[in-house]
């Protein structure tokens, strides 16, 4: 939640200045200029609203997990799983992230790896980039 709650605010400051710059902007006699500079304004506009939705849909991805029943036989979205290889949380795309001491690799369900978790059970193999992962648990 952090993770992303941070994404928002940074997008949403960035959106804030740049809006900010749009309208400190005003026409030279470099006409050519300052639309160019317009134009890249409004592209940085359109790709931090871009960012800005897709962590609000994070954040809402995430709020609905909480809400789950833990189910420790059978992987699913918002299950931690445990591999002899590292252990995974079943979430989002946000990487590698340290919790209490340990890393955990948050990863969404449509992930290629995410794909090869769901649906299976403790003690169930599988392989992703030439690697052999077993679960050994489930949260």
């Amino acid at each position: 939640m952090e993770f992303i709650l941070q994404r928002i605010n940074t997008a949403e400051t960035a959106l804030k200045q740049s809006q900010e710059a749009s309208n400190d902007d005003t026409k030279s006699s470099a006409g050519d200029k300052f639309e160019t500079t317009r134009e890249m304004v409004s592209q940085d506009i359109a790709r931090t609203k871009n960012l800005l939705f897709d962590g609000q849909q994070n954040l809402q991805l995430l709020t609905s997990l909480e809400s789950l029943p833990a189910t420790g036989d059978t992987v699913r979205n918002g299950s931690v799983v445990y591999t002899n290889k590292g252990i995974f949380y079943i979430s989002i795309s946000a990487g590698q992230i340290k919790v209490d001491d340990q890393l955990v690799f948050a990863v969404s369900f449509a992930s290629p790896i995410g794909k090869l978790m769901i649906g299976k059970q403790i003690g169930e193999s599988f392989s992703f980039n030439q690697n052999e992962y077993t679960i050994q648990k489930i949260d």
